[in-house]
């Protein structure tokens, strides 16, 4: 098995990626039709479809011995599932869940503690996209070794999510993250909401994935760096999180970012608090490692780009002497040849472009912290991706 790194920079620079080899964001029915990620049924042949995060698959299924059981196609020795019991509402969960297990639930909608109010139509429509959203997000860190439990399991340590909109007093809820509970405006799905909430707040970029890979970056700061070794080396990249957080946000919000806070901030917001700047670099860790793999999976290769840009060195990494540091380099300078060519096919469609942000070396540093601290929970970034 092959560290992570190592092997996006070897399959980045092949040159032809065959559909045999595509891994993790594509899969065959057992008809032979490509499906993805959130489909539920084949649309070719009808076949039932669930994905199982145990084995980071999706697979057709063939009825169990039992009613309401099912079995992979893709791995008949795989065990005996249900489907999430939110398959048929508005969520619809194409997730699988053991037979053995008392949650009807899979361990994505196992984290809901609140669901919209769906005596509202309007939260049929964006219930289902931020379920999509979030059964995203907790693929990738189940994939990436990071633990995922939720609260009604660990009261203290446990995550959960409450989707929720304007209250009997007319008050709007606000979006953000308290002692493992995420909090979303359920408004946040609709396109037009916003788009009028983005440039109001001067955002490049907002959306519902952002959002949840932003908010959960606070609850695995709670969980991997407070308290722990890494916590005075998070002061010193990052600053110190003990600094008075309404005095920051007051200070943001009528002062905005300094003119130079891109040389050192992945995001203008990043510069409001250093829990800011963890959060929304540990975002943009999350963007790039999907991002790249997908691309992967769908047989992209760096050497039919024709870009030249200066790749990052060693000296930009926050430890280079770590093993891995050369295969974390590959990633990143693959990430920026891919984001290069993807804002160029987004401007040649007159859209804004695709990730419109600018990776400095102190951001890199950053990046490269996030890495290290996941890897030393147990995580397995370097092993995410199997040939």
């Amino acid at each position: 098995m092959y560290r992570l790194f190592e092997q996006l920079s070897s399959r980045l620079a092949a040159p032809f990626i065959s559909q045999d080899s595509r891994q993790g964001k594509v899969w065959q029915c057992q008809c032979g039709q490509s499906v993805f990620f959130r489909n539920s049924q084949c649309l070719a042949c009808g076949s039932a479809l669930g994905y199982w995060p145990g084995q980071n698959v999706l697979s057709s299924l063939q009825p169990g011995a039992e009613p309401g059981t099912w079995g992979l196609t893709s791995d008949p020795q795989a065990g005996v599932f249900h489907r999430c019991a939110n398959l048929d509402t508005p969520a619809a969960c194409n997730w699988l869940v053991s037979a053995r297990a008392q949650d009807p639930h899979c361990i994505a909608c196992s984290l809901n503690r609140t669901i919209p109010d769906l005596s509202i139509p309007e939260n049929h429509e964006r219930w289902r996209k931020v379920e999509t959203a979030k059964r995203r997000l907790v693929a990738q860190l189940l994939n990436l070794g990071l633990s995922v439990i939720s609260r009604s399991e660990d009261e203290e340590a446990g995550l959960a999510f409450d989707f929720i909109g304007v209250d009997l007093e007319g008050k709007t809820p606000v979006t953000g993250h308290a002692n493992g509970l995420i909090t979303l405006d359920i408004k946040e799905a609709d396109d037009a909401h916003r788009e009028k909430i983005r440039q109001q707040m001067h955002e490049p970029y907002r959306a519902l994935l952002g959002h949840f890979r932003h908010e959960v970056g606070h609850y695995y700061w709670d969980r991997l760096v407070a308290g722990t070794p890494w916590l005075d080396e998070f002061r010193g990249l990052f600053g110190d999180e003990r600094a008075s957080y309404a005095q920051a946000l007051e200070r943001h919000y009528a002062e905005g970012a300094p003119l130079d806070w891109s040389s050192r901030h992945v995001s203008a917001y990043a510069t409001m608090h250093p829990w800011e700047d963890w959060a929304e670099t540990w975002a943009h860790y999350l963007h790039m490692m999907d991002a790249v793999d997908t691309a992967l999976g769908f047989g992209m290769s760096s050497r039919s780009l024709e870009l030249d840009y200066l790749p990052f060195d060693s000296q930009s990494l926050y430890r280079p002497e770590y093993a891995g540091g050369v295969e974390f380099l590959s990633f990143v300078n693959a990430w920026i040849e891919l984001s290069g060519m993807l804002n160029e096919l987004s401007r040649s469609m007159g859209q804004p472009d695709f990730y419109p942000f600018v990776l400095s070396a102190p951001i890199i540093a950053k990046l490269h912290f996030i890495h290290l601290v996941i890897q030393q929970a147990g995580g397995r970034a370097d092993q995410w991706v199997n040939l």
